[in-house]
């Protein structure tokens, strides 16, 4: 009995997925699972299924007390897409049975596409919190046609694991054309400014708007959070600075 990790979609009978597959999954400030889970949550979508998987430590997210599939599929009608959520953080080792079972039922379901939203935390400028994109040759010629596009190709690097492996398979023509948009994210996360530039950036390539303002009203909380506990920090420092003799203030509740 093999004890190698595996991946089945499933879904309902009679579902009819978009043909363009927008992937969102965990990682490093998960900014890309954070965009798509925001978009399904605030855009016109019904459940179309899941991703099952074998001989793979899991989770079972739930919310207000009700599990749900932590690896599930969305159908947006009036956009043609399908978009995967993860909530599940892959290991480098099951890029290859994932993107098998995926393209598998990509190619029985008529996919013609696949862009993944991904954050990463990659060097960067001020004035490179912006989205980038690396993409295959067809994919390029369909969403980015102009010289100089909005979005931009990333200068240089190499992408592992599941990302890697979807763009690929696109490369060596065993899968659809393939884009990753790609944005620099910030520990320790999750980076929700970062989400916010994924999700602006599926308009010009998708023709897609979502209201954004809750995800704003995170940002916003999650700013004057690390500000307020920075401040504490501060004053911490100048606590244990001033000679009392105490290394730690009384009151640690909020540390």
């Amino acid at each position: 009995m093999t004890r190698e990790p595996s991946f089945e979609v499933v879904t309902a009978d009679g579902t009819e997925p978009g043909s363009r597959l927008l992937v969102g999954t965990a990682g490093v400030g998960v900014a890309g699972l954070t965009a798509a889970d925001h978009f399904v949550t605030h855009a016109e979508t019904e459940r179309l299924g899941h991703v099952r998987s074998r001989n793979l430590p899991d989770i079972t997210p739930f919310t207000d007390g009700q599990p749900r599939h932590p690896i599930r599929l969305y159908g947006v009608p009036d956009a043609d897409v399908t978009v995967l959520v993860s909530e599940v953080f892959f290991p480098v080792e099951v890029a290859d049975p994932l993107a098998d079972a995926l393209f598998d039922w990509a190619d029985e379901r008529g996919i013609e596409e696949t862009t993944v939203l991904h954050g990463a935390p990659f060097p960067h400028s001020e004035t490179e919190h912006r989205v980038f994109h690396v993409a295959t040759e067809a994919y390029r010629s369909r969403h980015f046609p102009e010289e100089e596009p909005d979005i931009g190709p990333l200068a240089g690097g190499f992408f592992d694991g599941v990302v890697g492996e979807l763009l690929a398979r696109s490369l060596d023509g065993d899968a659809p054309p393939a884009g990753v948009l790609v944005t620099p994210t910030h520990l320790p996360g999750p980076d929700f400014d970062a989400a916010l530039r994924l999700l602006d950036a599926l308009e010009p390539v998708y023709g897609i708007e979502v209201d954004e303002s809750a995800l704003r009203e995170r940002a916003a909380e999650t700013k004057q959070y690390y500000a307020d506990l920075a401040e504490r920090m501060a004053a911490l420092q100048e606590g244990t600075s001033g000679g009392d003799g105490r290394e730690y203030p009384g009151d640690r509740m909020y540390m």
